[in-house]
C-alpha cells in the first residue's frame, strides 16, 4: 500500500520543512500527471485536436483514471527512428539518459547505438522495433555511451509514414524512481512520494513499471494529444496530426507504482522553484494569464506629504489609486492639491528633471518613441499636458523640393501627446498623428520663438488656439498656464513643444520657461538623431533593395521563394544575397552567397559579386568554372573581400542538379518521400582565398524534391551543429502540399532567433520538372534544305499540342533563326520547342559569336531576321553556352 507524504487536505497549507520546499534552483521537468487535470495544459494546435477527435471519437470502455489531480514529475527521453533505420529525433532527455550528443546521432544508423544489457549482440532499438506490434510498454535495461547499464522504462509506438514504418520511443530512467526519488505535484505544490511502510521501502524499494492504458473518452484523447505534442519532434501540423491519429488509439503511457497506483504519462514542461510548480516559460514575450472574472481586488496607494506639511499644502502631496479588476488595471485618478514651493525645492526639482531627461530620453533612434519619452518625462512632474509637433516635411519619406522657392504652407504633425488626468475632450482635440496646415508667412517666424503665457484669459484662449493651429483646443485653455518652446538642433528648427498646467497648479514663470527650454534643447538633439537615422536607413534600404531581387522569377519546372533579413537592425543592410537566373534549355541557376562582414561595405561588395554572377551565368559556364572566375574577380577587388557561395543549376528536362561550393553551408535536399539530407559536396574555400580548386557535382533530383539554400546567420544561433540542425528542420517542416512560401516561413519561424547578429538569406525551390511530352528537340544537318524540315517539324509539333493558332508566326521565326544558324555553324544545329505555360523556342549552334539586332534599309537583303523576332515575339534573347550559343524567343499561348 502506498500513499502521498501529505494528503490533499493537509497540502493546502505549505510545509516549509518538506524536501520539495528545500529546493532552491529552478529546473525543468516533464510531468506525468492525471488525464483529468485542472485545465492547466497547453494545447498543441487545431491539428492535434483534430487527431484526438478522429482517434477517440468512438470512446473507450476504460475505467476512470486513478489518483485524479496528481502529477508525478519525470525526465523523458524521446527518440524517433525513420523508415531507413536512421535517428531522426533525439531530444535533450535522450542526451542526459544515454550520453550520446544530438549532433553525433542525428542522421546516423540507429542499430549499434544502444546495446541491450545482458545481450551484447542485441541492439536495444532493434529489439524495441521487434517488440512493438504496434505498441509496447515495459522495462528494458540498456547500456549507455560509457558502458553503464541503465534501468529504463519504455513506451514505444509503430508509426506508418508515407515513406514507410517509423519507430517512436519514449523512455524514462527507472533507477531514481525505484529508489524513492519520485516527485509528486498536487496542484502547484511539490511533494515527495513515500511508501506506506518506510521500513519496507528502505528494504525493497518502490516497484515501478511501464504500462499502456486505453483512452477513456474524447476529452482525455485531446489532453493526451496536447501534452504528447509538446515533447514530440517539432513537425508540421499535418505530420503531427498523422502521428497522433495513430498514437491515441494505441493507448497512453502509464506509470504503475507499487502495483496499485497508476499515473498517466502526459508530458509537460514545468519549472520547479522551491516548493512551487509552474509552467516553464519558453518564450520571453509570453504574457501572464489574465485575472479570473470576479476576482478583482482594490489596492489604494497614497504618497505621504513632506514632514511639517499637510496633504493640503504640500507641493508634492497627492493621492492616487489603482484598482485591479477582471479587465486588468484601471487608473483611479485623484485630484492633486498644490501650493507655492520654496525656491530651493524648485531648483532641486529642475535639476532632477534635467537629469531624468538625460537618462530616459533617446533610448532608441525611433522618432515616435523618442517623442513619447520626452513627453512622458515632463508629465506630470513638470506639466499636466505636453505635446510635440514637428515639421512634417523634415521627417517624411518624400523627397525634399529641388527648388529654393518657399512653400505657401507648412505642415506640422503632432507625433506625441502626454496628459495627466482623465482624457475627456483632449483626445479628440489633440490626437496623435494629426496634420496641422499653417500659413508659412505666419508660422515660420514664430517657430523659432518661445512663448510664455502664465494664465490664459478666456478672451485670449480662442486666438491662441488658432495660432497653435488647433481651434478645438480653445474651450480647454482658459485658466491654464502655457509654455511653447521651439525644437532646434544643429541650426534647424524641427518643430515645437507645448506644455500646459491645470488652473489648480502653480502657473509657469520665467524660470520654468528656461527649464522647459533646456529640456526641449536636449530632446531636440535626440529627435534630430532620429531624423538623420531615418534618412540613412532609407538610403541603405534603397541600396539593399536595388541589389536584391524583389520577387522570385516564374521559371518552368521549378517554384521558388526567398527571404532576406539584415543582421544590422540599424543599417538594414548586409552582405548576404540570393538569386535565381533563367538559363537556356529551361534550366535555372540558384545562388546563395555571404560576404564577410556587415553593413554598407559588405553590401557594396555583395552588389559587385552578384552582378558578376549574373553576367557569368549568361555565359552558361559550369558551376566550378563560374566560381573560379568569381574568385579571380575578388582578387582584383582587394584581398580583404571574402565571400562564401553555392552555385547550383537545375535542369527540369533531365531532372538533375549540378552544383559547386565555395566554403558555404551545404544545401539541404528534401526528396519527395520526405527524407532530407545535407548534400555531400566538396566544400572548397571561400571566394577570395585563391589557390583552391572548385569541383562540380551532379546529382539526380526526382520531381517533388525540395532544395533549401541559406546562409549561416539562419542557423548559427541554435547552439548546435549548423549542418545537422538545418537538415533536421527541413525533414520536419516540408510537406508535399506546401508552397515554397509556406516552407520559407516555417523555416524562419523555427530557426530564426531574436538574438541573432548575422544576416539571413534563405532560398527554397521545389523541383517539378517538365514532362517529356511538353518538350520536342531535333538535331538538323548542315544543309539549307533543313530549313524546310525545321518548318515542317514545328507545324507537326504545334498540331500535336493543339497550338494551331501559333503555327504561322512560329514557323516564320523558326525559319529565320535556323537559316542564320546554318550560315555560321560548323557541325550541327539544334531546334527545341517547349510547351510550359508559354511556347519557348530555342535554336542552338556551335558558333560563339552572338547575333546583333540591326536596322535594315529598303534595299538590304539581310538583317531582317532578328527584327522579325523582336517585333513578333513577346520576349527574345541570346546567350552563350559552354560551346556555341543559343537564340530563343517566347510566344504567349492562345487564350
Amino acid at each position: 500500500m502506498t500513499r502521498l507524504s501529505q494528503s490533499a487536505d493537509t497540502a493546502k497549507s505549505p510545509s516549509k520543512g518538506s524536501a520539495a520546499g528545500a529546493e532552491a534552483k529552478t529546473e525543468k521537468d516533464v510531468s506525468v500527471d492525471s488525464a483529468s487535470g485542472n485545465g492547466s495544459g497547453s494545447t498543441a494546435g487545431t491539428a492535434a485536436d483534430s487527431a484526438a477527435d478522429s482517434a477517440a471519437g468512438n470512446g473507450s470502455a476504460a475505467a476512470p483514471l486513478a489518483t485524479t489531480g496528481v502529477a508525478a514529475l519525470l525526465r523523458l527521453a524521446v527518440i524517433c527512428v525513420d523508415p531507413d533505420g536512421r535517428v531522426s529525433y533525439w531530444n535533450r532527455g535522450s542526451e542526459e539518459l544515454f550520453g550520446h550528443r544530438w549532433e553525433g546521432v542525428f542522421g546516423h544508423r540507429a542499430s549499434g547505438l544502444l546495446t541491450a544489457s545482458g545481450a551484447p549482440h542485441e541492439d536495444t532499438l532493434d529489439l524495441l522495433d521487434d517488440l512493438t506490434h504496434p505498441a509496447w510498454a515495459g522495462s528494458l535495461a540498456t547500456t549507455d555511451r560509457d558502458g553503464t547499464v541503465r534501468d529504463v522504462l519504455w513506451w514505444t509506438y509503430r508509426i506508418m509514414e508515407p515513406a514507410g514504418r517509423s519507430l517512436l520511443a519514449i523512455a524514462a530512467n527507472a533507477k531514481p524512481l525505484r529508489a524513492g526519488s519520485l516527485r509528486i505535484a498536487l496542484g502547484d505544490r511539490l511533494l515527495p512520494y513515500a511508501a506506506e511502510e518506510p521500513a519496507r521501502e528502505a528494504r525493497e524499494g518502490i516497484s515501478v513499471s511501464a504500462q499502456l492504458a486505453p483512452v477513456p473518452d474524447l476529452a482525455h484523447a485531446r489532453q493526451l494529444t496536447n501534452r504528447l505534442g509538446i515533447v514530440l519532434p517539432r513537425v508540421s501540423a499535418g505530420r503531427l496530426e498523422r502521428i497522433m491519429r495513430q498514437v491515441v488509439p494505441l493507448g497512453y503511457p502509464v506509470l504503475r507504482v507499487d502495483g496499485s497506483t497508476e499515473l498517466p504519462v502526459l508530458p509537460r514542461e514545468y519549472e520547479a522553484d522551491g516548493g512551487t510548480l509552474r509552467p516553464a516559460r519558453t518564450n520571453r514575450r509570453e504574457l501572464l494569464p489574465a485575472p479570473r472574472s470576479g476576482s478583482g481586488t482594490s489596492v489604494e496607494a497614497t504618497v505621504a506629504p513632506a514632514a511639517g506639511n499637510s496633504a493640503g499644502n504640500s507641493a508634492m502631496g497627492r493621492t492616487t489609486g489603482v484598482r485591479t479588476g477582471a479587465d486588468g488595471l484601471t487608473a483611479v485618478p485623484a485630484v492633486p492639491v498644490f501650493a507655492t514651493p520654496a525656491p530651493g525645492h524648485v531648483l532641486d526639482e529642475q535639476l532632477a528633471l534635467l537629469r531624468e531627461t538625460g537618462t530616459k530620453v533617446g533610448s532608441t533612434l525611433d522618432l515616435d518613441t523618442t517623442a513619447r519619452e520626452l513627453c512622458a518625462v515632463t508629465v506630470p512632474r513638470f506639466a499636466d499636458f505636453a505635446a510635440i509637433l514637428i515639421v512634417d516635411q523634415l521627417f517624411s519619406d518624400t523627397e525634399l523640393p529641388k527648388d529654393d522657392r518657399p512653400s505657401d504652407t507648412v505642415l506640422l504633425r503632432r507625433v506625441a501627446v502626454a496628459l495627466h488626468g482623465p482624457p475627456g475632450a483632449w483626445d479628440s482635440a489633440v490626437p496623435e498623428g494629426e496634420l496641422i496646415t499653417l500659413s508659412a508667412d505666419d508660422i515660420t517666424p514664430r517657430l523659432s520663438e518661445p512663448l510664455l503665457v502664465p494664465v490664459i484669459e478666456p478672451g485670449l484662449a480662442q486666438d491662441l488656439a488658432l495660432d497653435l493651429g488647433v481651434p478645438a483646443l480653445g474651450p480647454l485653455l482658459p485658466g491654464r498656464s502655457m509654455v511653447v518652446v521651439p525644437l532646434t538642433a544643429r541650426g534647424t528648427v524641427l518643430g515645437r513643444m507645448c506644455f500646459l498646467r491645470q488652473p489648480n497648479r502653480r502657473p509657469f514663470d520665467a524660470k520654468d520657461a528656461a527649464t522647459a527650454g533646456e529640456i526641449v534643447t536636449r530632446g531636440a538633439v535626440h529627435l534630430d538623431n532620429a531624423r538623420l537615422h531615418r534618412f540613412e536607413s532609407r538610403a541603405a534600404a534603397t541600396l539593399q533593395r536595388s541589389m536584391m531581387p524583389t520577387r522570385p522569377p516564374k521559371i518552368p519546372g521549378v517554384r521558388i521563394a526567398h527571404h532576406y533579413m539584415p543582421g544590422d537592425r540599424q543599417a538594414q543592410v548586409g552582405g548576404d544575397w540570393f538569386d535565381a537566373i533563367q538559363l537556356p534549355g529551361g534550366r535555372v541557376a540558384l545562388i546563395v552567397g555571404d560576404v564577410m562582414g556587415h553593413g554598407l561595405i559588405s553590401a557594396a561588395v555583395m552588389g559587385q559579386f552578384r552582378t558578376s554572377v549574373i553576367t557569368m551565368a549568361a555565359l552558361d559556364l559550369p558551376p566550378a568554372q563560374l566560381l573560379r572566375h568569381l574568385d579571380n574577380l575578388a582578387h582584383r577587388l582587394g584581398p580583404e573581400h571574402l565571400a562564401t557561395c553555392v552555385y547550383a543549376v537545375y535542369d527540369p528536362i533531365h531532372r538533375n542538379l549540378t552544383l559547386a561550393n565555395a566554403g558555404h553551408i551545404p544545401p539541404v535536399l528534401a526528396r519527395h518521400d520526405g527524407v532530407s539530407e545535407l548534400l555531400q559536396i566538396p566544400k572548397g574555400a571561400p571566394i577570395g582565398v585563391g589557390g583552391v580548386p572548385f569541383e562540380t557535382v551532379e546529382i539526380p533530383v526526382p520531381d517533388g524534391s525540395w532544395l533549401v539554400l541559406c546562409t549561416d546567420g539562419l542557423v548559427e544561433v541554435r547552439g548546435q551543429g549548423i549542418d545537422a540542425g538545418l537538415a533536421a528542420l527541413c525533414a520536419n517542416v516540408i510537406e508535399p502540399q506546401q508552397t515554397p512560401e509556406d516552407v520559407c516561413a516555417q523555416i524562419l519561424s523555427r530557426l530564426h532567433s531574436e538574438d541573432r547578429r548575422d544576416d539571413v538569406a534563405l532560398l527554397v525551390a521545389r523541383f517539378e520538372g517538365i514532362a517529356s511530352k511538353d518538350v520536342a528537340q531535333w538535331t538538323l544537318r548542315m544543309d539549307d534544305a533543313e530549313v524546310r524540315t525545321a518548318r515542317e517539324l514545328t507545324r507537326q509539333q504545334l498540331g500535336i499540342w493543339g497550338l494551331d493558332r501559333l503555327m504561322d508566326v512560329t514557323e516564320l521565326l523558326v525559319s529565320e533563326l535556323v537559316t542564320n544558324a546554318l550560315r555560321v555553324a560548323s557541325h550541327d544545329v539544334q531546334l527545341r520547342l517547349m510547351n510550359v505555360g508559354k511556347l519557348l523556342v530555342e535554336v542552338s549552334d556551335d558558333d560563339h559569336n552572338l547575333p546583333q539586332l540591326r536596322r535594315a534599309d529598303a534595299d538590304d537583303e539581310e538583317g531582317r531576321g532578328l527584327a522579325l523576332v523582336s517585333h513578333l515575339s513577346r520576349r527574345w534573347g541570346t546567350s552563350r553556352k559552354a560551346v556555341g550559343k543559343v537564340v530563343w524567343f517566347e510566344l504567349p499561348l492562345p487564350g
